[in-house]
This record gives structure tokens, C-alpha cells and sequence, in this order.
């Protein structure tokens, strides 16, 4: 698998038209909100899209071990770069610790990337190399800006508010719209199915540090499938300013599996990808 496809697929699972998720407007004088100044309707929502992907069950999630099949696009063009993949990632518990990831690629799963808190890994059998920033910002941040994150993390943090985006139409689906906005001006917008209250869409925005424009990432759900009682998207896609990057689909999805205790140590890793 080529290099990019790997990043691609990393970037996913650190881990989506018109895209949504620019800082939302200050709540007006006409909307209601609670104590913390989030909008009620927005605050139900969220508790209606936990209740339905399980609630407590989703919530005692602590990993999550995933196989399939993944594309890369460009210009919103398949690219022609198809892998395999299997990753095993755990889910955040708080800024500091945004939880872990392995990625294991190609059919002898010989090519494998370790996220820790802040170093990306790439291990092989001639060893291993941390990435450079440009290769990896990428896959942190999208991290920074998931579903998990948002659900787990971003809600329950003092200084965030929510604000209900109204509903719209999006591929044929009422949806309802819902923006995090966090202490330090960032963002997390959710679109939700209007039927189900399943994550349809998360997305966010972010200013390029060097050249200060604006650019959005995005990524959809669908195909839900109920595995061990939560309902698990089998197909999600991934777009970048508008643009389609890449696609991945789920053949095989597990939680809460056992973790050998060097599951996530590049060293070891790359002593066994030796032999």
C-alpha cells in the first residue's frame, strides 16, 4: 500500500455536498439557554444521538478493533490506491490522553503506524521512524475533532456550548444540525439523522497556521449494522474542503477485544516485524 493511501486511511480512523462546521453565531436574544448558555433543543439532541447508539453500552466502549477495505480519491476522482487494513484504537479519556492507535497495513500486515499522545510511528521491517509534522498534523487533528471526542470529551468540559443548527436536507435525509463550541473558539458540528439520531456527518474547521485560510474536514456514516448491540457504521467516507479523499469499508468490527500489553510499543513492534 502506498504510503499516502496509509496516511489516508490513519487520518480516518484517528477516529465525512457542503460541508458544515464553522464557528457557530453567538445565540441571539430570541433563543433560549441553559445555565451554561447552550441551547436546550441542542442539549436534548445530544441525548437522544447517545441513547441511540446504546447509551451505557457505548459509553463502557474502550477499544475497538476494525478490518476492511479502503480508496483513496483526488480531486474527488478514485486515485487508483486500494489496501487492506486492521486497526485497533482506543477511545480518549480526556485531552491529555486521546487514546492510542495501531494500524496495520497490506495483506501480511508487515507495514504498521502507532499513534501515541503526540508522535506518529512508522514501523517496518528495516524499523521504525517518527513521521514528520506534515505527514501526521493531519491524522491529530481529525482525532482532535471526532465523534468520540466530541461526545466524550468536548460536552462535559466546562466553557463549551452547544447551538442547535435547525434541520436541513442532506442526500435525501432530515437531519439535525449541532455545533460544539468549546472554551477556546473551536468547533465540532454533528448532523444527526432525524429519524434515528444516528451521526450522519461530524465535521469542523480549522485555519491553516502558515497561510491563515480557512478549510473544512468532514466525515459521513452510513450503512449502520447493529454489532454486540451498538449500532456500527460499515462505510464512511472522507472529505477535505469539499472534496472526497478517501473511503474505507468495514468487514469486520469488534469491542472492548483483548490488547497484548506491547500492542501500541514501537519497539516491540518493530523487533517482531524483524523476524
Amino acid at each position: 500500500m502506498k504510503r499516502q493511501l496509509c496516511l489516508g486511511v490513519l487520518a480516518m480512523f484517528a477516529g465525512t455536498a457542503l460541508l458544515f462546521g464553522q464557528a457557530a453565531p453567538a445565540a441571539s436574544s430570541a433563543t433560549q439557554t441553559d445555565a451554561s448558555g447552550s441551547d436546550p433543543q441542542a442539549v436534548a439532541l445530544m441525548g437522544q444521538m447517545l441513547a441511540a447508539l446504546g447509551g451505557p453500552k457505548w459509553l463502557a466502549i474502550h477499544n475497538v478493533l476494525q478490518e476492511g477495505r479502503t480508496g483513496g480519491f483526488f480531486q474527488g476522482k478514485p486515485s487508483g490506491d486500494v489496501g487492506d487494513f486492521v486497526v485497533l484504537r482506543t477511545v480518549p479519556v480526556s485531552r491529555t490522553d486521546p487514546g492510542r492507535l495501531r494500524a496495520e497495513f497490506t495483506k501480511h500486515r508487515d507495514v504498521v503506524n502507532i499513534l501515541t499522545t503526540d508522535i506518529d510511528w512508522e514501523i517496518t521491517y528495516r524499523g521504525k521512524r517518527q513521521l514528520r509534522p506534515d505527514e501526521y498534523l493531519t491524522i491529530f487533528r481529525r482525532r482532535d475533532h471526532s465523534l468520540d471526542e466530541a461526545v466524550r470529551i468536548w460536552w462535559h468540559e466546562p466553557g463549551t456550548v452547544l447551538f442547535f443548527g435547525g434541520q436541513k436536507m442532506a442526500e435525501r435525509h432530515l437531519i439535525d444540525e449541532i455545533t460544539l463550541l468549546d472554551a477556546n473558539n473551536d468547533n465540532i458540528t454533528l448532523q444527526l439523522d432525524a429519524e434515528t439520531h444516528l451521526p450522519a456527518r461530524v465535521s469542523f474547521s480549522w485555519r491553516d497556521p502558515l497561510y491563515k485560510d480557512k478549510n473544512e474536514d468532514a466525515e459521513e456514516f452510513a450503512d449502520y449494522h447493529p454489532i454486540d448491540g451498538i449500532p456500527t457504521p460499515l462505510n464512511e467516507t472522507y472529505y477535505h474542503n469539499g472534496d472526497m479523499t478517501s473511503q474505507r469499508y468495514l468487514t469486520h468490527v469488534a469491542y472492548n477485544v483483548p490488547v497484548a500489553s506491547d500492542a501500541f510499543d514501537p519497539d516491540a513492534t518493530a523487533a517482531k516485524l524483524k523476524r
